[in-house]
């Protein structure tokens, strides 16, 4: 069946696009999220087996701004480690890294201070022992790279490396891009706009051209709210100075996710910039079999490999809430009943996989239905996972497939 064209008015603005008729669910949960969840402007995208069969656009680039257009494109924040992540298992594939290996292999430097026993996996689990850095952070010291390298190289882990798992929310950038720049000889923004963003086509860099910037929608803080205070990371980092949390939270060396400094920068974890269409085309090939229109990512072992999860706990060091991924990615988790923890979910089904970012934007693959989804936004919820308007689109996206409930914490 053929795409519809969408042209609809609403209060916050135009919504435009095109939409498969069995996917009208979704279009009005998009619409929905603007008329009655505030949102300001917003993209989402789906590939079913291959094609696309919803592209939606719309709302402002800012609060009364100008049109949220086709072509509009923000940060998705840690969206971002799924590109990393998509990039370390194709050098992978192609037998030039190890995952099993020890770093030491690939990075001499990196064993010392407690981290001489650390896995190439454990770079991508969350697990090597380096959620964040207690030695302060230079100002703009996350847009220099060498910088960053040399932190982690010097810098004491929390943990043994392997022992327990804990959010990397920013060093992850450092960590598995350097294991794709050793194994490769690639920086990772190199990597992957040559050998995964141009090959398929999308609209996605790790580094943005100057040229691109002006098509670049600011993001749009949540605001902090007596549930935000009360939440349980937020307590964590107020009230344990020595902890993951508190450093994630308060030593970032004066990062601003608007700034042009952050948008050029090469952050694998946290600075990607694109929209929702150019999630949803990162993960197609990953939800059908990891080759897509002759473009090829990984093959089917290191694709198994990937849905697979690999670590999984009650409570992560930094999070503060049970947690579980694969390598390198997200997988469903439920922790809807868990008190002090709104907007902490992800529910999708239990072979996808793919990566939230902060906000409320997202892009994952779902290889048992052959489904890539992508969401971006500008106006940013509380909370670590999904918000209401993301997760309304997700929730959408799956009863139109036919998919019954999410009762048992994934889309059955």
């Amino acid at each position: 069946m053929s795409n519809r064209s969408i042209s609809l008015k609403s209060g916050a603005g135009v919504i435009e696009g095109e939409c498969d008729p069995k996917f009208e669910d979704v279009l009005a949960a998009f619409v929905e999220n603007f008329e009655r969840r505030d949102e300001v402007g917003a993209s989402v995208c789906i590939n079913l087996e291959g094609r696309k069969v919803l592209d939606l656009w719309g709302g402002r680039v800012a609060a009364g701004g100008g049109a949220w257009t086709r072509d509009t494109i923000s940060i998705v924040f840690s969206a971002t480690k799924g590109a990393s992540a998509i990039c370390a298992h194709m050098v992978a594939d192609r037998g030039q890294l190890d995952l099993d290996a020890p770093v030491t292999r690939y990075w001499p430097n990196f064993g010392k201070a407690g981290k001489e026993g650390a896995l190439v996996s454990m770079m991508l689990d969350h697990s090597v022992g380096l959620p964040h850095l207690r030695t302060k952070i230079k100002d703009g010291g996350c847009y220099d790279y060498d910088y960053m390298v040399a932190m982690l190289e010097n810098e004491e882990p929390f943990w043994k490396p392997g022992t327990r798992n804990g959010y990397h929310g920013i060093t992850s950038a450092w960590t598995v891009g350097e294991m794709v720049h050793r194994a490769s000889g690639k920086r990772l923004g190199r990597f992957f706009q040559d050998e995964v963003a141009r090959p398929l086509g999308i609209d996605f860099w790790i580094g943005l051209p100057a040229e691109q910037e002006a098509r670049v929608a600011p993001m749009i803080p949540a605001p902090i709210t007596d549930e935000v205070r009360n939440s349980r990371i937020s307590q964590a980092a107020v009230n344990e100075k020595d902890s993951p949390t508190h450093y994630f939270m308060f030593n970032m060396g004066r990062f601003d996710p608007n700034s042009r400094e952050a948008h050029a920068a090469e952050i694998g974890s946290a600075t990607g910039i694109s929209n929702a269409r150019g999630l949803a085309g990162l993960y197609a090939p990953l939800a059908n079999g990891g080759t897509l229109a002759g473009v090829k990512l990984v093959g089917p072992d290191t694709l198994a490999r990937m849905a697979l999860t690999s670590v999984a706990t009650h409570e992560d060091a930094t999070l503060r809430i049970p947690t579980r991924f694969s390598l390198g990615f997200m997988k469903a988790m439920d922790n809807r009943r868990l008190d002090n923890a709104a907007h902490c979910s992800l529910l999708i089904s239990a072979p996808a996989f793919g990566h939230v970012g902060a906000g409320g934007s997202i892009g994952f693959a779902d290889p048992g239905c052959n489904m890539s989804f992508g969401y971006t936004m500008n106006r940013m919820g509380f909370g670590i996972l999904m918000n209401d308007r993301g997760q309304s689109l997700i929730d959408a996206a799956y009863k139109c497939l036919g998919y019954r409930s999410n009762a048992g914490g994934v889309w059955a």
